[in-house]
């Protein structure tokens, strides 16, 4: 099935995405409503940050993904918009509160809740990442959660205050196959982030686990087979696989666009490896059609 996938190369960069890689223009009632509703209670989405392709859709939708712990990343990962640097180290203890006010006011019934990397805090923001998860489901009962976390340099006692949390999903993102790391997750492990997502499930065996993988950053056919094996070995429920796209020059390159067919065929081989969900498609990334994942999940039990 997956033979027709073929090789990569780096030789293959363009400039001009193709056809299929369309996005809907931001605007609408929704959105504007949104955007004024973030400013006002002083939030930040991934989907601004890290110029999410999906933006205008989701939002039009009245969905977004929050990242909390500030709008700076002490990370410097090659594929993210996301700001780089030094926080001021300060804690927005009042955050968690805010943010459950937007999930009530946005009447949400499946919130996603990413944040930077912030190594500069003993527990990486696990603290915050709870708190959040009470007060989402304290201002909206019947909300379920779904938190994105950073790998919390392998500190697994601030991982279970997380889990302890109760989200409904754990979501922790491998990004891209081993050999590639280096260059484009300088500060990360794969191994580490494979071990996140194993000790999840351990800690918590119905909790739901999720990972995430790009394409078209210069791995081979192979690779991303043996990263999709290595990510359903940890026990994960739901992947997702989708399109890297270049933020800016300063980042790196695409070198090669997946057709949807391919998308489709990816798809189809992590079902047969046994993952509960797949969501593989060119614009897919983690939040995307996340409430319909985790039904999609639970149904494939």
């Amino acid at each position: 099935m997956y033979n027709s996938l073929p090789l990569l190369t780096d030789n293959s960069v363009k400039r001009k995405h193709p056809p299929w890689i369309k996005a809907r223009i931001p605007g609408g009632g929704n959105y504007a409503e949104l955007k004024s509703l973030m400013r006002d209670l002083k939030l930040h989405t991934v989907c601004e940050e890290a110029k999410c392709p999906n933006i205008g859709e989701c939002w039009n939708s009245r969905t977004a993904t929050f990242m909390i712990l500030g709008d700076v990343c002490t990370r410097r990962c090659m594929f993210c918009a996301v700001k780089k640097g030094k926080p001021d180290g300060i804690v927005d203890t009042d955050e968690p509160r805010r943010l459950g006010e937007a999930v009530a006011h946005l009447k949400l019934n499946h919130v996603v809740i990413t944040s930077v990397n912030r190594d500069d805090l003993s527990d990486g923001g696990a603290s915050i990442f709870a708190e959040c998860i009470s007060e989402a489901r304290k201002q909206r009962p019947s909300c379920s959660v779904e938190v994105l976390i950073p790998d919390l340099e392998g500190n697994w006692d601030a991982l279970e205050v997380i889990v302890n949390a109760e989200p409904e999903v754990l979501n922790h993102n491998t990004e891209t196959v081993q050999r590639l790391y280096r260059r484009s997750r300088p500060y990360a492990d794969y191994q580490q982030s494979l071990t996140l997502l194993k000790i999840s499930k351990k800690m918590k065996p119905e909790l739901i686990t999720k990972s995430g993988l790009m394409v078209g950053l210069g791995e081979t056919v192979m690779e991303l087979i043996e990263t999709m094996q290595d990510i359903r070995n940890t026990s994960c429920d739901i992947l997702t696989i989708g399109q890297y796209l270049s933020p800016s020059t300063r980042h790196l390159p695409i070198q090669r666009y997946y057709t949807p067919d391919e998308f489709d065929e990816l798809k189809e081989l992590g079902i047969e490896m046994g993952f509960r969900h797949i969501e593989s498609g060119p614009l897919v990334r983690s939040s995307y059609h996340a409430g319909d994942q985790i039904h999609s999940s639970v149904s494939n039990m």
